[in-house]
């Protein structure tokens, strides 16, 4: 941990030396060429990455979509991460979140119930689990997913780890998604270097006076996310339904 806190370039073989006794975990260097290129440019970009599970599911930045939003989030809130990370899934996205309660954890049990593919970054080693409310949800990611971290094995959670966390939730991505979040809010923080690495935003509206960040962010340029179509013909330029009831 020493040596991660100094962020000093260890050799790949202390790496796997340490994972050892950990078995199915895999670990990536910068030194790699498999390093997922979009996270080459990132501030403090993560020398090591510790993982179990598929790591082809972020080596296409294209692919992928973060989708993030507050751990007490509204019963909207839940319902439209659920909702859009499913159709993300059937359209052949990977949903990449952090774990968290609430909007993380309903944007990823949309996906994964349609049959999707997840990535959790966390802010743990990947054979933690944490919260630890989210158990049933880590063992399905680890199972058909990927699970992802710049910890070492057996790191626990801190409160400053999230933070630095949240710089990879926002760099994987083509495009970031917000769920529903406070101004303040560790989202936010994803947001800023989502915005800083000059990546496509979406959010999700709320309703006026409530000090949404996505209202705030919407007001300041962000994309209006109004269901699927409207996250589609962002990332890919499809065009959205027409509504049969405004045609009538």
């Amino acid at each position: 941990m020493g040596a991660v806190r100094r962020r000093e370039y260890l050799s790949k073989e202390v790496i796997e030396e340490s994972l050892a006794k950990v078995g199915s975990m895999g670990v990536v260097t910068m030194l790699d060429d498999d390093f997922p290129p979009q996270l080459r440019p990132v501030w403090k970009p993560p020398l090591v990455l510790y993982y179990e599970g598929d790591f082809s599911l972020v080596q296409k930045e294209e692919k992928c979509v973060t989708y993030v939003g507050s751990r007490d989030c509204s019963a909207y809130g839940a319902k439209m991460a659920r909702e859009i990370g499913a159709g993300l899934a059937k359209n052949g996205y990977v949903l990449v979140s952090g774990l968290a309660r609430g909007i993380d954890a309903a944007a990823m049990e949309g996906a994964l119930e349609a049959g999707g593919r997840v990535v959790a970054v966390l802010g743990t080693g990947v054979d933690v689990c944490y919260p630890l409310g989210n158990k049933p949800l880590y063992e399905r990611i680890r199972r058909s997913g990927l699970l992802l971290s710049e910890y070492p094995p057996g790191t626990k959670a801190k409160p400053e780890h999230f933070p630095m966390r949240n710089r990879i939730l926002a760099f994987l991505s083509k495009v970031v998604v917000i769920g529903e979040a406070g101004p303040r809010s560790g989202t936010a923080v994803t947001a800023n270097y989502a915005i800083g690495s000059s990546k496509d935003v979406g959010c999700i509206p709320f309703r006026a006076g409530e000090g949404s960040l996505c209202n705030r962010l919407i007001n300041q340029g962000a994309y209006l996310i109004d269901g699927l179509d409207d996250l589609l013909f962002l990332l890919e330029g499809l065009p959205r339904k027409e509504n049969s009831e405004g045609d009538k």
